[in-house]
């Protein structure tokens, strides 16, 4: 039986608080959507994404006081999550889209708008490709893969990724030098990644198990990085390594 999708985490920012309720309550009845905050100004929610908390989908004002919406999304930090802007004023269309916002909507946003603009969203996300084979290669004899970064195809040599973490409907690939986040869960990349010995040890890990230097107490080190194996992966994870 088919795993239903792991629904948009969300975060809500207008000024007005009329507005952010009828947001909330919109959120509230669309199944495929989870609040995680409503949040009067656009500071308080640069501040709330620069701290790690993982959003997918922001319902933003444009005209605030301190930072404006466009002005926020022009900051967002990596991963960035879609955008649907909220204003009162259709005159900011163009700058909207210059900046590839998912949608735009003009107050007052009635349910059927709201719910349009959540589709196309999902169908965007829906859309995006898994990390793929570069043409004419395999797993057997390539250690490339083509995986998208900020809606770009990045090829990324597997041999030198050491982990790869779970951060909500993202994963982070990390090697000695660089961190690639790309949109998947970290179960979809375990069911898809044609390499064996990328090895699940936690429910947030993957590791390479060719990069592993040491294992101490259930503590895997693999460069300065050290990851937990999961109590319930132990078990699995120490015949594999034993049979490398």
């Amino acid at each position: 039986m088919p795993t239903s999708p792991a629904r948009l985490r969300c975060l809500v920012i207008d000024d007005n608080e009329i507005n952010r309720l009828t947001l909330e309550h919109f959120v509230e009845m669309t199944d495929s959507l989870e609040l995680v905050a409503s949040l009067p100004d656009a500071v308080q929610a640069l501040n709330l994404l620069r701290s790690g908390t993982p959003i997918d989908l922001l319902f933003l004002d444009i005209e605030m006081p301190h930072l404006s919406g466009l002005d926020l999304v022009r900051a967002l930090p990596e991963p960035q999550p879609e955008v649907i802007l909220v204003t009162t004023h259709a005159d900011f269309a163009v700058a909207a889209f210059e900046l590839a916002v998912a949608d735009y909507m003009v107050k007052p946003v009635d349910f059927a708008r709201f719910s349009k603009a959540v589709a196309r969203v999902l169908a965007q996300r829906a859309a995006m490709p898994a990390p793929t084979l570069p043409e004419g290669s395999s797993a057997t004899n390539n250690s490339e893969l083509f995986v998208k970064v900020n809606n770009k195809l990045v090829k990324l040599d597997f041999n030198e990724v050491l982990y790869i973490e779970a951060m909500s409907t993202y994963s982070v690939f990390v090697t000695a030098k660089h961190k690639h986040i790309v949109y998947i869960t970290l179960k979809a990349l375990e069911e898809r990644l044609p390499f064996s010995h990328f090895v699940r040890v936690h429910r947030s890990f993957i590791v390479n198990t060719k990069r592993i230097e040491a294992v101490e107490d259930n503590q895997l080190l693999l460069g300065d990085h050290e990851i937990p194996v999961g109590k319930s992966y132990q078990e699995e994870f120490f015949r594999k390594l034993r049979s490398l």
